[in-house]
């Protein structure tokens, strides 16, 4: 299981070390969304470009816009210092997607740096690696929610869920969600790359994609998190 670095601000910014990380080993940094909130509220303007803060706009609730902000900081913060820039003078771009080449793939550079990011309500994650990397932070859902939703994963997946006490199900569903989620993140196809693709596991040890490493990442209570990160041997779908 990935122990990621925790990503803090200064009341003058951030002054901590750069994402570094062996070939092929994701760095992967944990933001508690609300604990550096009034920071990242006063940096904000500063550092994000005018599409994201448009997106934050875009945005119903203001936790959402809260949690989207942070990521988006610390995201722009980590890679200033990584690529030794003013946080606002990072390039982010879309690559080609793989499916139907539209303009909407894995976020990138441009150049050098494969990062991923996701968020939701309180905590954001952020992976950085020299490879294409997928990552995602979800909340352990309610049971009604399993149960619903349980039927799109791999049979293998949904058989192993209904064999689990009802009390154990909402976390290894959590497990099997992020990791499959952090993978076709990975891949540049999300969630469009259907659920029922590749047998991944809802046991204590995910199960690896061929030409992928998957890991479990440490969060707080009540979150489930994965990393997935490429391989010699596939190149991403």
């Amino acid at each position: 299981m990935y122990q990621p670095h925790v990503f803090t601000l200064t009341e003058d910014g951030y002054r901590g070390p750069a994402p570094s990380w062996r070939p092929g080993a994701p760095s992967v940094w944990l933001v508690d969304t609300e604990r550096n909130a009034e920071a990242v509220r006063r940096l904000a303007p500063g550092v994000l470009d005018a599409s994201e803060r448009a997106r934050v706009e875009r945005l119903a609730f203001p936790a959402d816009r809260e949690c989207y902000t942070a990521a988006h900081v610390a995201l722009r913060l980590l890679l200033g210092v990584h690529q030794g820039v003013a946080p606002d003078a990072v390039r982010l771009v879309r690559e080609r997607c793989p499916s139907c080449d539209g303009p909407h793939g894995r976020p990138a550079t441009g150049g050098g740096v494969h990062f991923s990011l996701s968020h939701t309500r309180g905590v954001a994650l952020l992976a950085f690696a020299d490879r294409p990397v997928g990552v995602d932070v979800e909340r352990v859902p309610e049971p009604r929610v399993v149960t619903e939703i349980a039927g799109q994963l791999h049979p293998a997946e949904a058989a192993e869920l209904a064999a689990l006490p009802q009390r154990e199900r909402p976390a290894a569903f959590a497990r099997v969600w992020t990791r499959k989620e952090a993978y076709l993140k990975g891949e540049g196809v999300g969630l469009a790359g259907g659920l029922h693709r590749d047998h991944i596991g809802t046991g204590p040890h995910p199960l690896d994609p061929p030409g992928w490493a998957v890991a479990d990442v440490a969060v707080p209570a009540g979150y489930a998190a994965a990393v997935a990160a490429g391989t010699a041997g596939r190149p991403p779908a």
